[in-house]
């Protein structure tokens, strides 16, 4: 009996690792779109509305996220972490060779195709094997994803550099060998069979309303948070193109403040589990505004400290929200995710659509000071989180 909780509250480095990896995969294709919009801009004549409904349309597969939460229940879960980075690396792959803008909706619509696939499943095998240690198995997920958009920048950009624009294809073998790796390593790993044997007593609704005060706070606090974040993730390579610098240096930007990101978020969860999910996030809503107005106002190396510092607590949220929603007692723990992810993606889409019509309306500098004054908008919603399940 002892060795069976052990077993349970144990945190598997080797399969939380994994996990991470393929989240990395998975995430370095469909990082391709923020650093190419400005290429975008000028191919097709669109402007910065249109390139944040390119990010809409690549989330818009993430409205089934919960669907795909009940077929992870049915199924092996594993195998849709083995194949999602496949169908996202050859769609992303593929932005250069799109003819007109009705093409990259459909690219980027089955991109997003890939990554409701991944993410919904990856979260809950990472709950499964994480133990006591959610924050943390949380943070390494979490981890994957945002070193693949530091990541992302820089191949679509160095291939763009060696090839072309119209050459990206050429990256589609990286993912699919990827895919193969993964296969080999996740075939052997039954961590989620035991999900179809879960009880049926609670319905889907019945869950979904149990738990609506918990997914409105966090609408709320997605909402605000990514119209901030979204102008920086999406259109700082087109702010910095437009103060005057190349396109490499704009990438190298995304590429740092993406980085420092992934270190925030693989710390924040960790940090939640020792101080309280609601103790971190109040700090890092209080601090991201205020430093995004600083960096308004700078130039030259502090832009770039400023850019490393802001990613730190910016991208801290995601994580603690992730490890706040599995704290939750259920019996349809892929569900809830499902519906997590699709509040997550959805809200980032609308707040970067948001803060695209804000640059349009006004320009990309004056969009740099509204979002941050909407951002603090997010902090009733934390004050009004519940964290206790018990």
């Amino acid at each position: 009996m002892n060795s069976l909780k052990n077993e349970k509250t144990k945190f598997q480095l080797a399969n939380v690792i994994s996990i991470s990896f393929a989240h990395f995969v998975n995430d370095v294709y469909s990082s391709f779109l923020s650093p190419v919009i400005p290429l975008l801009i000028n191919k097709f004549g669109i402007s910065l509305s249109m390139a944040g409904m390119l990010n809409l349309f690549q989330q818009i597969p993430a409205l089934f996220q919960p669907f795909v939460g009940i077929i992870s229940e049915k199924i092996p879960a594993r195998y849709l972490l083995i194949f999602a980075p496949t169908i996202t690396a050859i769609s992303m792959s593929l932005l250069g060779v799109a003819t007109n803008f009705s093409i990259l909706i459909v690219i980027v619509i089955f991109a997003g195709i890939g990554s409701t696939l991944f993410h919904v499943s990856g979260s809950v095998m990472t709950k499964k094997i994480s133990g006591d240690r959610l924050g943390k198995g949380m943070s390494f997920f979490m981890l994957g994803g945002e070193l693949a958009r530091s990541a992302g920048p820089m191949l679509i950009l160095g291939a763009i550099e060696y090839w072309s624009f119209e050459e990206t294809y050429k990256l589609i073998p990286i993912g699919i060998t990827a895919t193969a790796l993964l296969f080999f390593r996740f075939n052997k790993i039954k961590i989620t069979d035991e999900v179809s044997k879960i009880s049926k007593n609670t319905s889907y609704f019945s869950t979904l309303k149990d738990n609506s005060f918990l997914f409105i706070n966090i609408s709320g606090i997605f909402f605000f948070i990514s119209i901030m974040r979204g102008s920086l993730s999406a259109f700082l390579p087109v702010y910095i193109v437009r103060q005057g610098s190349s396109l490499w240096i704009g990438g190298a930007a995304l590429a740092i403040f993406q980085l420092s990101g992934a270190i925030g978020t693989f710390f924040s969860g960790t940090l939640s589990d020792n101080y309280g999910r609601k103790k971190i996030l109040l700090i890092t809503s209080i601090v991201s505004p205020f430093l995004m107005l600083l960096f308004n106002f700078s130039n030259g190396i502090m832009s770039f400290i400023l850019l490393v510092v802001m990613g730190l607590f910016m991208f801290s949220i995601t994580p603690v929200l992730l490890a706040l929603v599995n704290d939750v007692k259920s019996e349809h723990s892929t569900f809830i995710n499902g519906v997590f992810m699709t509040i997550n993606f959805i809200a980032g889409s609308l707040g970067i659509l948001i803060a695209g019509s804000i640059g349009d309306i006004f320009t990309i500098e004056k969009s740099y000071l509204i979002s941050p004054l909407i951002g603090i908008f997010a902090l009733p919603f934390i004050i009004k989180l519940k964290t206790d399940f018990n």
